[in-house]
């Protein structure tokens, strides 16, 4: 599990690429009009939401209208003008974040864990409307100040922006005035302005003054007391603000706990339900238990009638599922709503429509019990799960009918009546139950669902967006090999041309290095000229080009650092095989085991080394620097492992073993009862320990002494 905690939520397009996170949010400034953040808010919301349209007036890039009328957002990418849906710039942002981890962890990811909003919140209450308090004080400032109207030009917009967000946190560790200071902000004017705590709390009051509704609602929701709460700890960007904190702490009536940090809170607790729902982990007895935020309701419509009722109310645990049953003749449709549109953050309550299909009456002509599972999963999401018809059979005379429909057992209503069903498979309370049914033979059929979901994108949509991104992603890939082999060429220019005057300055003649010094000068202008644009082939061949003039002084400079180590790794096995065949000839008892001709082997082996590397070292003294090696340091090592290997198996050979008698008197005592003696030799202890097969105790008793050997 990864946390991504500083991660950018920012996407840049460019006329060749995308860059996704901090690459993308170091161009807001330079590249602003294509540099998009902040659009999660937009998510699910149509062009004309009210919130969108106002939210436009405070975005540096431009927002456009889908042709399924939903936000999207219009930017310059590849040097055409694109329009990228919200969901299609989130993907780019989560593939992004997918790759991150795949490279962290070394592994795939096939699942993520998505924070969202708590059950009572303010979507119009956070760090970033706190910054757009400052904004719009020192747009109007400078307005009168400078006669300068900031809102028309993107780029200074974004810089007051940033500005304005490093003012806000200095605030809340400082009560004095602070100072904000922009050089050459617009129309080459630099501006100034200062503010303190004291008056940005008093223009950000009604901010502040939403700070105690969610609180109250979540108090409400959770059904508890102040006086119930044990500890209360604070995170988020916005909370570092003093006047937050203050207001938080009244509440409750309780210092605020900080211990978290503020910024790795949230992704800290989705890579603990990421270790819960994971089977790979295993984790301490810990419960979370997700809700349905806002209440669903559905309302159906046949020939017959109309009605609705709500099958989570807020709060549900979720996931969960639930069987609603219903008497009908034909095909009917069940819309499902959020029921209380005023709490909701959007607009349009609707969540989709589901046409229940291929229903008919029954063969006696009386309406056809019809199942209807509808599911919340563990994601959230509303569905209408599946549905069943169940089918009256007539039984064939003289058999007894009998009962095989489970659900029947259920309580029935005249329109219908369910059963809940957690994903556990725990059930909730029912009605009392009816008047015992006579016993009947059944069939369920499962019938078709036709679903239309308005938030929903097509499937032809979504394979859509994932070949688009599939060649965006080529694109992206092909434009950092390009990029790649340019910035070799750059960094070859510049590490050569430091070296040439350095490390490999004698190892280089003065006229070789001058031609090289003007041909790393001209590369150089070229970058910045006519090759700040070329494809990737054109810079690996230029490459290519300067490494035949560097390339043999590089590798001078490398031999003539490296052959000194290679002469003596050969020498120290020079020597260590001379004093091996010393030792022989003067009979020391660790090697008068090895055979004579071979240790003359040995002897002339070294004595040929010997011969070969003095020869080569006096040659490799004779040329001067600038010349290529009498003597590679592949050939020494070579040379070293041809000695090794004709020396050491002979000089390593082990003493051979001295095989200890047996007694040659058996003792006397033989089998007992057919049994082989299991007792080991004297002189034979691992046949004791391979053949006997007496319990330990015995085995310890039979034990002979210990001895100490000098």
């Amino acid at each position: 599990m990864i946390l991504f905690t500083f991660f950018r939520a920012c996407v840049s397009f460019g006329p060749r690429n995308r860059s996704v996170g901090a690459a993308a949010k170091g161009q807001v400034v330079t590249n602003c009009k294509n540099t998009v953040q902040g659009f999660k808010r937009f998510h699910g919301r149509a062009f004309l939401d009210p919130y969108v349209q106002s939210a436009k007036s405070s975005l540096v890039y431009d927002l456009a209208q889908m042709p399924s009328g939903m936000t999207g957002i219009k930017v310059m990418y590849m040097e055409e003008e694109k329009v990228f849906s919200i969901e299609q710039v989130t993907a780019m942002l989560l593939t992004k974040l997918k790759e991150t981890a795949e490279t962290a962890m070394k592994k795939p990811v096939a699942d993520c864990v998505i924070s969202m909003l708590a059950s009572a919140f303010d979507a119009e209450l956070g760090g970033k409307d706190f910054d757009e308090v400052l904004v719009n004080h020192f747009c109007e400032e400078f307005g009168k100040k400078y006669k300068l109207d900031v809102k028309t030009k993107p780029r200074a917009l974004v810089r007051l922006y940033q500005e304005c967000e490093k003012l806000k946190k200095l605030m809340s560790a400082n009560s004095s005035d602070l100072p904000l200071n922009i050089e050459c902000f617009m129309n080459d004017i630099d501006v100034t302005g200062k503010l303190n705590r004291g008056h940005f709390e008093e223009m950000c009051a009604g901010l502040l003054a939403k700070v105690e509704a969610p609180l109250h609602s979540v108090m409400e929701q959770a059904k508890l007391k102040k006086e119930d709460i044990y500890a209360v700890e604070i995170v988020g960007g916005a909370s570092r603000i003093p006047a937050v904190k203050e207001r938080v702490s009244k509440f409750f009536g309780k210092e605020l706990s900080t211990t978290l940090n503020a910024d790795e809170a949230v992704a800290r607790g989705c890579a603990l339900q990421c270790a819960i729902l994971s089977p790979a982990f295993k984790v301490r007895e810990f419960s979370i238990t997700d809700v349905v935020h806002y209440p669903i309701s559905l309302k159906w419509n046949s020939a017959a009638e109309e009605g609705d009722c709500e099958v989570f109310p807020r709060n549900h645990a979720a996931p969960f599922s639930k069987v609603l049953t219903f008497y009908r003749r034909e095909p009917f449709s069940l819309e499902a709503y959020y029921n209380n549109p005023k709490e909701l953050p959007y607009p349009d309550p609707t969540i989709g429509q589901f046409i229940v299909q291929k229903v008919v009456p029954q063969a006696n002509g009386e309406s056809s019990k019809v199942k209807v599972k509808v599911r919340v999963n563990v994601h959230g999401v509303f569905s209408v799960s599946s549905a069943s018809l169940v089918e009256l059979l007539k039984p064939n005379e003289g058999e007894e009918p009998m009962e095989t429909d489970p659900a029947g057992k259920e309580e029935e209503v005249c329109v219908y009546c369910f059963r809940t069903t957690s994903e556990d498979g725990k059930q909730e309370k029912n009605h009392a139950p009816s008047a015992k049914k006579p016993k009947v033979k059944t069939k369920t059929v499962e019938l078709p669902i036709e679903n239309s979901l308005p938030w929903q994108l097509t499937n032809d949509l979504v394979n859509l967006f994932m070949e688009n991104e599939g060649k965006m992603i080529m694109q992206d890939k092909l434009e950092k090999e390009r990029n790649d082999a340019k910035n070799n060429v750059e960094e070859y220019v510049y590490e050569m041309r430091d070296k040439l005057h350095g490390v490999l300055e004698k190892f280089v003649s003065e006229s070789d290095r001058d031609t090289f010094a003007l041909r790393l000068e001209d590369t150089e202008n070229w970058l910045y000229d006519d090759g700040e644009d070329q494809q990737k082939q054109v810079y690996i061949d230029k490459l290519a080009e300067l490494k035949k003039l560097g390339q043999p002084v590089l590798e001078r400079y490398i031999e003539a650092e490296e052959r000194p180590k290679a002469f003596d790794e050969l020498g120290r096995h020079i020597q260590q095989y001379m004093k091996i065949v010393e030792a022989y000839k003067t009979k020391e008892e660790q090697y008068e085991h090895l055979d004579e001709l071979e240790m003359l082997k040995v002897d002339k082996q070294v004595n040929d080394a010997m011969i070969w590397m003095n020869s080569k070292m006096n040659a490799q003294s004779k040329q001067n620097f600038t010349q290529e090696p009498a003597i590679k340091v592949h050939e020494i090592q070579a040379k070293t492992k041809e000695l090794y290997s004709a020396c050491n198996p002979i000089v390593s050979k082990p003493k051979p073993k001295v095989e200890i008698p047996k007694d040659e008197k058996e003792e006397q005592n033989g089998p007992i009862n057919g049994q082989e003696d299991t007792d080991a030799q004297p002189g034979s202890p691992e046949k004791g320990a391979a053949g006997s097969t007496v319990a330990p105790e015995s085995a310890e008793g039979n034990k002979l002494p210990e001895m100490d050997i000098d």
